[in-house]
């Protein structure tokens, strides 16, 4: 069966079993990587300490992208 006539008869269902389909789906795929997440968190409260104690200097976004325009 193609992907796209499963997807279309899936989607003819009743919302109830819809809904189980897509939980179940989503439980079956892999879990995000616990070790990964924590060092992106830590990168961000970093930058953040940074910025809150005045040693990286910010530009405001609207700035930013009129210089993207720009080039």
């Amino acid at each position: 069966m193609k992907t796209e006539d499963l997807i279309a008869e899936a989607i003819s269902l009743p919302i109830e079993i819809r809904a189980h389909m897509v939980d179940t789906l989503l439980k079956s795929l892999p879990s995000p990587e616990d070790e990964v997440d924590q060092k992106w968190i830590a990168v961000a409260q970093e930058r953040l300490k940074s910025i809150r104690l005045g040693k990286t200097e910010t530009i405001p976004g609207d700035e930013v992208f009129a210089n993207i325009l720009k080039s």
